[in-house]
């Protein structure tokens, strides 16, 4: 029985007939081998491009961070009877590392990356399921976490920041491991920053997050409150129609605007 999840061990020796890594278009993945022909189908697929055509940021932390845009997919061809196994790992698609130039508003290779350490596997909770189960709905990987803790024990997953990395999605039958397919999607690549470089990025983050919605808020209320301090004379009507507080803040002018400014 296949019990070890690892993606070398799952991926080191392939075998005749199986389908490598396929980038599809129009979010779309293709793999057929082993007489199963698996379409992937990246989920929010336009999210995911307009957040690449910026150039992708993912905020990775010591304790752990989700990502967003959450990596979803949706899958045909299984075989509804069979069981499998579901997992994601992150391919490090440069062996460079990068930095935002601001000048030219993208990122640029600066050199040689930092040593990666063995790719980690999250395996999807559900996992394993029959094919009739993953078909049913998308497949989401919200739970899956990114650090930059070389020395994480919690199971996250390890990257290195200001690298790029793209997800990979493997998909392997229960107690068959020769049957294995990869896919991937170019738009899902990203690079791994402990702060958003690209002001661009944060905004669509804030925009299209429905967890940032706190943001947002912030932003109404600080656009109100500066919109009230450009108007001084919207602020003295406000204050005069309560006297007695105009009287509490302005003692020494306050007979002088009421002689002047209430008749």
């Amino acid at each position: 029985m296949f019990t070890d999840f690892s993606i070398d061990a799952i991926l080191s020796k392939p075998e005749p007939g199986c389908s490598s890594m396929i980038f599809g278009e129009n979010g779309i993945g293709i793999g057929s081998g082993n007489g199963e022909d698996i379409r992937i189908f990246l989920q929010s697929a336009g999210l995911w491009r307009r957040f690449h055509c910026l150039g992708t940021e993912m905020i990775v932390t010591k304790s752990g961070r989700r990502m967003f845009p959450t990596l979803s997919i949706i899958l045909t061809g299984l075989n509804p009877s069979k069981n499998y196994i579901i997992m994601v790992d992150l391919e490090c698609v440069q062996e460079k590392r990068f930095r935002y130039s601001f000048h030219q508003s993208k990122w640029v290779a600066t050199g040689p990356g930092e040593t990666e350490l063995p790719s980690r596997m999250f395996v999807h909770p559900d996992s394993p399921a029959s094919g009739s189960h993953w078909m049913r709905s998308p497949i989401s990987f919200d739970k899956m976490k990114l650090t930059n803790n070389q020395l994480d024990t919690n199971g996250h997953i390890i990257v290195n920041s200001m690298h790029k990395y793209r997800p990979r999605v493997h998909i392997v039958e229960q107690g068959n491991e020769s049957i294995r397919k990869s896919f991937s999607f170019n738009e899902t690549e990203f690079i791994a920053v402990t702060a958003y470089q690209n002001h661009r990025i944060t905004s669509l983050k804030i925009e299209s997050n429905p967890f940032a919605k706190g943001f947002r808020e912030c932003e109404v209320s600080s656009s109100s409150s500066s919109s009230n301090s450009l108007n001084p004379s919207m602020n003295l009507n406000l204050n005069l129609e309560n006297p007695s507080n105009f009287h509490q803040f302005f003692p020494l002018i306050y007979p002088f605007i009421v002689q002047n400014y209430t008749k």
